[in-house]
């Protein structure tokens, strides 16, 4: 049962929210324009809130509700933890749409509240700082990702959980790896930089 439910998590955190509002908006593929990316943060650059706020909330949700129901069904922190894992990979790597998606990070926020949510908080706060500061949110999605098990530490949270968690910040930085080249280069978009669509 909970080998299924894991595997339920992928498919849940699959969802490609970004990718079919944006279609919905412009028949278009999402990942053709912008960062290439099918997350809140693209769609907010090519269509602006009204698109991006629904699938911010879509990206948290796929990610809360697998970790929230792993704690209240099985009650087992360690599959709640896996189940985040599972459900960014799927958010990242959906099979739905050829396995190229977002970079994990609103998943994992989502994921990441239902698991620990002190250290969570902590991490949102530097991620809204870095942004406050930087404008870039790929930044700050670094940042926030990385603090991200320091807190838990600081927290005394079970190691075996802490341990757990490492695969998704791992996900996340694999996934911003351009992000990081051009931010070295200092070609990184920043925080609401408008990009239009190509007709």
């Amino acid at each position: 049962m909970k080998i299924l439910f894991a595997a339920l998590a992928y498919f849940m955190g699959a969802f490609p929210s970004g990718f079919l509002f944006f279609r919905a908006g412009e028949k278009k593929d999402i990942r053709s324009f912008g960062s290439g990316a099918t997350g809140a943060t693209n769609v907010l650059r090519l269509k602006g809130w009204k698109y991006a706020l629904p699938v911010a909330f879509i990206d948290l949700l796929k990610g809360f509700l697998p970790a929230f129901l792993a704690l209240k069904i099985f009650r087992d922190p360690g599959l709640a933890a896996v189940c985040a894992s599972l459900a960014v990979l799927g958010h990242c790597f959906p099979v739905y749409i050829g396995f190229k998606g977002g970079k994990g990070v609103a998943t994992a926020a989502g994921a990441m509240f239902a698991v620990a949510l002190k250290p969570t908080l902590l991490s949102l706060i530097i991620f809204v700082l870095t942004v406050a500061l930087t404008g870039f949110v790929s930044l700050a999605s670094i940042l926030a990702a990385l603090s991200f098990p320091f807190f838990m530490l600081l927290f005394k949270m079970p190691a075996n959980l802490i341990l757990l968690s490492l695969p998704i910040l791992l996900i996340i930085l694999i996934r911003h790896a351009e992000n990081i080249k051009r931010l070295i280069g200092g070609q990184e978009r920043k925080f609401g930089q408008k990009i239009k669509v190509e007709q």
